[in-house]
């Protein structure tokens, strides 16, 4: 990524966060347009829209992406390691203390079990992170999410609700891997073309995610209006919960500045709208899809904030590199 890149992407997120609350506020004063036209239930877009939008996030990926397993391998599992522990066992201590209904607190859980998403790419180039190790985190997160996902949930959230371990993973499979995989095979066909692709498919599928969000918080409005606030406090907390914890495990693992904010990013950004559409497959997208709709908003406004507050404190090596003289860099 160019600065020039770096400046539409940030734009851009900040566009994407103002629509998401903007959609929020309005499904809950409006909620019908959200749930049904014309008889059309609209929640039943909920798992092709997730599907274009893992779609889109395989035509952005490439088998290159994965190189750094072999270049950092310890970063990459530390990252790893963080991103399937700190947030499962947040969201399990945070919905047990808030003493929520069992499918609110499993939702609370279900957020923190997904892996990461690609709003955290985004995040950490702004934040001048290690990119590359935050594209290969994501990437093997989400292929790991298959296995990962519904055992977590099985260990964490089954005194909660019922956790199918085998229906979550058919689950994962149909709404990640298998358009991810799709993805990933027209990057590779389509490579004149990928220049195109990258720019339309980040558009489709944050507008795909805007309208989820609309619609499972319609869904669920008198279940938000009930526990809304003390929901939204929860997610908040598990949020930054997050960026501490991942950034200070990643420090006392001795990693590089660049790296620590890596894992901080990663491990507080998650997929919400994965998270969603297992709620959704369970047959409890107004309970359990409520804590991964708060989420998204939630996110996107404190990851903003986090990734503008780094990006005006460039780490010690990037800075260096910035003052050196041209001459010197190409040394």
């Amino acid at each position: 990524m160019n600065s020039e890149t770096g400046a539409r992407s940030s734009y851009r997120n900040l566009v994407y966060t103002a629509l998401i609350i903007a959609v929020v506020v309005l499904a809950m004063l409006f909620p019908a347009p959200f749930r049904e036209i014309g008889g059309f239930q609209l929640k039943t877009l909920i798992i092709p829209l997730l599907q274009i939008i893992m779609l889109g996030m395989g035509t952005t990926m490439s088998l290159a992406d994965f190189g750094e397993v072999a270049k950092q391998p310890r970063a990459v599992l530390i990252g790893l390691l963080c991103q399937f522990t700190i947030m499962p066992f947040m969201g399990y201590f945070l919905a047990s203390s808030f003493g929520f209904p069992p499918e609110i607190a499993a939702g609370v859980i279900l957020i923190g079990c997904s892996p990461s998403g690609l709003a955290s790419n985004v995040m950490c180039f702004i934040a001048k992170a290690n990119v590359a190790l935050s594209i290969t985190i994501t990437s093997l997160a989400t292929l790991l999410a298959p296995l990962m996902t519904p055992t977590l949930m099985k260990l964490l959230a089954g005194q909660f609700i019922a956790v199918s371990f085998w229906d979550m993973m058919i689950d994962i499979l149909k709404i990640v891997i298998a358009p991810v995989v799709v993805g990933l095979v027209l990057n590779r066909v389509l490579r004149k073309s990928a220049v195109l692709l990258n720019r339309v498919m980040p558009l489709i599928s944050m507008a795909g995610i805007v309208l989820i969000v609309g619609i499972i918080t319609a869904a669920g409005r008198e279940s938000l209006l009930t526990v809304g606030w003390t929901l939204g406090l929860c997610v908040l907390l598990h949020n930054l919960s997050g960026f501490v914890l991942g950034y200070s495990m990643a420090r006392l693992l001795r990693m590089p500045e660049q790296s620590c904010r890596t894992v901080a990013i990663e491990v507080g950004l998650q997929n919400g709208g994965l998270a969603s559409g297992l709620a959704l497959q369970m047959g409890k997208v107004a309970t359990v899809g409520l804590a991964p709709a708060l989420f998204g908003p939630i996110m996107n406004t404190t990851g903003s904030l986090l990734a503008t507050f780094w990006s005006q404190r460039p780490p010690k090596s990037v800075a260096d590199r910035v003052s050196q003289p041209v001459s010197a860099q190409k040394a």
